[in-house]
């Protein structure tokens, strides 16, 4: 897992082959006036774009996710996200088998920790991330960049 800011984007672009082009298609983009959806972006590359209230901890958790064939760049671009994290390697217990239709695998175990996003702010999330997002008070508006493996 990667935490930072989108000033230090650079850093990350030889981390995958697709790096360098999602970050360069979130610098592009007016992330105030972008709608609610979901943007092909090029070959292997997926934003989806979501603005709405957040969840209970307790809620995102019953969803504590990773994916096999998907890393996930999560941007948040307004609001206050918390996430949590915890290594695929020490989960016990799947709440249901790997669905490849979706590329979503659910565990039962709880986050190791939490942290979380402000404005600008991004997360990366390897198939070894576990992860359970959106848990907020308020609003979130936040842009999921799938990079495909």
């Amino acid at each position: 897992m990667i935490i930072d800011s989108l000033e230090n984007a650079a850093k990350y672009a030889s981390v995958h082959p697709l790096f360098a082009k999602a970050f360069e298609y979130i610098s592009q983009t007016d992330l105030a006036a972008i709608e609610v959806g979901k943007y092909d972006i090029a070959e292997g590359l997926k934003a989806i774009v979501s603005d709405k209230k957040g969840m209970t901890a307790e809620e995102s958790c019953a969803k504590f996710e990773c994916h096999n064939q998907n890393i996930d760049i999560q941007l948040c671009i307004r609001g206050d996200e918390t996430l949590g994290w915890k290594p695929r390697a020490s989960c016990q217990s799947e709440r249901e088998p790997y669905n490849p239709e979706k590329d979503v695998q659910f565990y039962t175990d709880a986050p190791d920790m939490f942290f979380q996003l402000k404005d600008g702010q991004f997360a990366i999330f390897f198939p070894e991330d576990v992860h359970a997002p959106m848990i907020a008070e308020g609003e979130v508006k936040k842009m999921v960049i799938k990079v495909k493996i």
